[in-house]
């Protein structure tokens, strides 16, 4: 699968995949985190900064790592990673584009607030 058909057949599954409120929260605070960790590994490297460096990834595997406990909250569950490339082509689309589409589309929003009518008695 080329990237432009990843896209497309991750946002086609998006919205069934994040519905939870907890998973939504968690995503709308840490994909930023993951997305500023991302640049300052690039300045960090430029600059010779280990301890930046070392920062900076730590920061991105926190993020990671804390979007996929909220992905267990989930009612379906994302695709199984294929292989190592897969994981990490798929989660730099997500953080980047897909995820950035679905708050700008209005459709985290939307899923917050759906999610908010599911939780009242």
């Amino acid at each position: 699968m080329n990237i432009p058909q990843m896209l497309q057949w991750q946002w086609s599954s998006y919205l069934r995949n994040h519905n939870s409120r907890e998973n939504l929260l968690l995503h709308i605070i840490l994909v930023p985190l993951f997305l500023a960790a991302n640049l300052g590994l690039a300045i960090a490297i430029l600059n010779g900064s280990l301890m930046a460096v070392m920062g900076c990834i730590g920061l991105m595997i926190l993020s990671i790592s804390m979007q996929g406990k909220g992905h267990s909250l989930e009612e379906y569950a994302a695709e199984p990673f294929s292989s190592p490339i897969n994981a990490i082509i798929r989660l730099l689309l997500e953080q980047w584009i897909t995820f950035p589409r679905f708050v700008l589309s209005g459709h985290w929003f939307q899923a917050l607030q759906s999610s908010k009518k599911r939780q009242l008695p």
